[in-house]
């Protein structure tokens, strides 16, 4: 690799990375701001308004087989992730949900390896349990319970995710679609898709105070369509194992907002768990960039589903 592109790389790398870090405010904002114990009303709100603003903006629809993968890749992404997602959250106390989604960068790895033909070396994986270590250091308590659903949901949700974002690298994107377009054609087939699902499960949607309006406009905007168009546009030129380990940057991002807005306080193990995570996010793109061919090249022609995105986390609060 030049050091032309691997400066390029860098910094594709380095501005996709501001996506999990986004990502990591839905807690925050969540436990704050909206009507609690309404995951589908909330998937929804994200998903369905923004969609079509943004499918409105661009004015770009799928064309051929793009209906059909558009319609796979919402659902996977969308459709299944985001309920999915707010289920195991809600379900899940002291960071377990956060834990569960840590896995994604295994399961990219082996994903990839079944339908890219992307053999991981060993570094990879050994980043990708260290992310998971390092994450279960940051966000889980002593007193984490279990509940079966929401382990079922959370795992379900990664699983739905990772296998989104593989099957976007393997399709790439459109000649000549932009990443705001494809973004928008999957928030509105998920959307249309949680919506009536929240509508049937949890009833009519409930009332709204100006602060619940402000978090849903701030979870549309700056948890979905802002690191998502960043996330896509990552997709052109990064793997998806790649992705999927600077998904290990929400959780920190997470537990860092916690402790500077929420007043949570930070121990040392969680500082330590930080480093673990951000020092795996590091190992992980440095592996899967050397341990593959054409790993580290920049990839102009396609693009891939994120494979972290939004996540719901619970962080420790004492």
């Amino acid at each position: 690799m030049s050091r032309t592109t691997g400066q390029s790389r860098l910094g594709v790398t380095a501005l996709t990375a501001l996506a999990p870090l986004l990502f990591g405010s839905t807690f925050a904002v969540t436990t704050q701001l909206l009507p609690p114990d309404r995951p589908l009303f909330t998937a929804a709100m994200r998903a369905l308004p923004i969609g079509l603003v943004l499918l409105a903006f661009v004015r770009v629809l799928p064309k051929g087989s793009w209906w059909w993968r558009a319609g796979v890749l919402g659902m996977l992404n969308i459709g299944a992730f985001f309920p999915l997602l707010f289920i195991g959250a809600y379900r899940l106390p002291g960071g377990v949900a956060a834990v569960l989604n840590a896995v994604g960068p295994l399961l990219a790895l082996a994903f990839a390896a079944l339908l890219l033909s992307d053999r991981p070396g060993v570094r990879p994986v050994l980043a990708g349990l260290a992310g998971v270590g390092g994450v279960s250091l940051v966000v889980l308590r002593g007193n984490a319970s279990l509940d079966l659903v929401g382990v079922l949901a959370g795992l379900t949700a990664v699983t739905s995710m990772t296998l989104g974002t593989v099957l976007g690298r393997k399709w790439g994107r459109p000649e000549g679609v932009g990443a705001v377009a494809f973004t928008s054609w999957q928030l509105v087939v998920g959307g249309l898709f949680i919506a009536p699902l929240a509508l049937l499960v949890e009833g009519a949607p409930p009332a709204l105070s100006a602060s619940a309006v402000g978090g849903y406009l701030y979870l549309a905007v700056f948890t979905t369509a802002v690191p998502y168009t960043l996330w896509f546009r990552g997709m052109t030129r990064l793997t998806a194992p790649s992705l999927s380990f600077l998904s290990l940057l929400s959780p920190v991002s997470a537990a860092t907002i916690g402790w500077v807005a929420l007043g949570q306080s930070l121990t040392a193990v969680q500082l330590a768990g930080m480093a673990v995570a951000l020092g795996s996010t590091v190992l992980g793109q440095t592996a899967v960039a050397a341990g593959r061919p054409g790993g580290s090249r920049l990839v102009a022609s396609s693009a891939a589903r994120p494979a972290a995105a939004n996540r719901l986390l619970r962080t420790p609060s004492r």
